[in-house]
């Protein structure tokens, strides 16, 4: 089995309460709740590709950590390979009304927990949920 890359950002933003929330986007193909991930950018830093997913899916700009908080695997559906998603966090500054894939994606901003129950990937709920501390 093949194991290849990718990276994600984890979009946050304090509520008016100051509780953390997390932005989800859809997959395009099977409308599942992710995060915004993509492959890694040819001489660019991977915290700055997740960045630019998270602009690209989401329709978010922000200051992006340099370090990953952790990773998490999945295999794509339409292949064999396992991939192992380095993640970032992402503290947004921006939520714009027009980017790349506003047509094909729908976006939504959930507490950390509705979050972690929303995706289906145990690795990535566990790394929603540590963001508690952030």
């Amino acid at each position: 089995m093949t194991r290849t890359h990718q990276v994600a950002a984890i979009p946050i933003r304090r509520s008016a309460s100051g509780a953390t929330e997390v932005l989800l986007v859809t997959s395009r193909g099977s409308q599942r709740w992710v995060v915004p991930k993509g492959w890694p950018w040819a001489g660019r830093p991977d915290h700055e590709a997740a960045a630019g997913e998270a602009w690209e899916e989401a329709g978010v700009r922000g200051d992006t950590t340099p370090n990953s908080i952790g990773s998490y695997t999945y295999r794509k559906h339409t292949g064999v390979n396992e991939l192992v998603v380095h993640v970032y966090v992402m503290d947004v500054t921006e939520v714009l009304p027009v980017w790349p894939e506003r047509t094909q994606r729908r976006r939504k901003w959930l507490s950390l927990t509705d979050a972690a129950a929303c995706v289906a990937e145990p690795e990535l709920a566990a790394l929603l949920l540590t963001l508690a501390d952030v």
